[in-house]
């Protein structure tokens, strides 16, 4: 990157979210984009939580990564609060195994759009990614990285094509 103010802010509502959120993090650091981590409650720490989405673009912050489970209504709050674009991670566990923190952060009413990745560690990994794609509008020399890591996905179903047809399936 050419910056080194930091772009993206990754928010989540309990640190028993942070092994998923980190796949969030390790994308961006694969990136060279620059981040902050932090946690916040949409519930337990709601006045903290406005604070910190209402004063996240005076801060350089142009992406921000909501991660939460269960009921997961951070990434709605955030996005109620800021007109920065906001990427919901539904953390998986609980007794539904995340399909509730799917409802919640996807349902968003109209005027207060969430972008919803997929539940869990995957998801985090795609709002990464994401984070990315958004920011390379803006930082044109992450077009470049986006293109070699989309080609390094496909060189490595390749791979693995060609062990299988090698191998076969009984051997794989």
């Amino acid at each position: 990157m050419t910056t080194e103010k930091t772009l993206v802010s990754i928010v989540m509502g309990s640190d028993s979210d942070l092994d998923r959120m980190n796949e969030c993090a390790k994308i961006l650091d694969e990136f060279d984009i620059p981040f902050e981590i932090t946690i916040s409650s949409a519930h337990r720490s709601p006045k903290a939580t406005m604070e910190y989405a209402e004063s996240a673009r005076n801060r350089g912050i142009e992406v921000i990564v909501a991660g939460a489970g269960r009921a997961a209504h951070l990434a709605g709050v955030i996005a109620a609060h800021t007109t920065l674009p906001v990427i919901g991670v539904p953390i998986d566990g609980g007794p539904l195994n995340g399909i509730d923190a799917l409802y919640s952060t996807v349902q968003m009413p109209p005027g207060i759009p969430v972008g919803t990745m997929a539940i869990g560690s995957g998801g985090a990994r795609n709002a990464g990614i994401f984070a990315a794609q958004i920011l390379s509008i803006k930082y044109p020399n992450l077009q470049s990285k986006l293109k070699q890591y989309k080609e390094t996905l496909s060189q490595g179903v390749a791979e693995k094509a060609n062990r299988l047809a090698d191998v076969g399936y009984e051997n794989y």
